[in-house]
C-alpha cells in the first residue's frame, strides 16, 4: 500500500521557541504557528479561521529557528504529520495529539533590520541567495526514534 505523509504550512508564531537539548546534546525546539484561513459565506460576509498546530524541529534546524526567530514572526514550515501517543499519568487514560515534524522551513517576512546589530521580530538574518535559506539537516541530525513526552529526559 503506497503512503505520503507531507505537510506545508505558512503562518505566524504564536511564541517563541522553546530550545532544550536532550542528554545527548540533540537539539529540540517546540514551536506553536497559527495558520489563517479566510473565506466569504453565503452572506458573502467575510470569516476568518485560526489553526493552531505545534510543530517540533530536531538538530540544527531546531537551534536555527530558536536562534532567529520570535512570536509572530512569519515562517514557512515543510515537515510531516506525526501521531503522539500517551498514558496520562493523573488519569490513566489514552491520549494523543497530532503534531508536525519539521524537515525544512523559510524565513518569510523581509523587514526592516535593527539599527545597532539587533534584529527586529520577523526579519531574519541575510542569507546569500547562492545557498538554500534553511539549511537540511545531515540524516545524522534526523528526528529521535522515540519523541519525547510529559516526564521524559526533555524538561518541556
Amino acid at each position: 500500500m503506497a503512503s505520503y505523509n507531507k505537510v506545508i504550512l505558512i503562518g505566524n508564531l504564536t511564541r517563541d521557541p522553546e530550545l532544550r537539548y536532550t542528554p545527548k546534546g540533540m537539539a529540540i525546539a517546540k514551536i506553536g504557528l497559527a495558520v489563517n484561513r479566510t473565506w466569504r459565506n453565503e452572506a458573502g460576509e467575510t470569516k476568518e479561521e485560526v489553526t493552531f498546530v505545534d510543530v517540533d524541529a530536531f538538530g540544527r534546524q531546531a537551534e536555527t529557528l530558536g536562534q532567529y526567530m520570535k512570536k509572530g514572526s512569519p515562517l514557512m514550515i515543510e515537515g510531516r504529520l506525526k501521531l503522539d501517543q500517551w498514558d496520562d499519568k493523573q488519569t490513566g487514560q489514552k491520549r494523543s495529539k497530532l503534531g508536525v515534524v519539521v524537515e525544512g522551513f523559510q524565513f518569510l517576512g523581509g523587514g526592516n533590520r535593527g539599527g545597532e546589530g539587533g534584529s527586529e521580530a520577523g526579519s531574519a538574518p541575510p542569507v546569500p541567495r547562492s545557498r538554500p535559506a534553511a539549511p537540511a539537516a545531515p540524516a545524522a541530525e534526523s528526528e529521535p526514534d522515540v519523541a519525547p513526552h510529559e516526564g521524559d529526559d526533555v524538561p518541556f
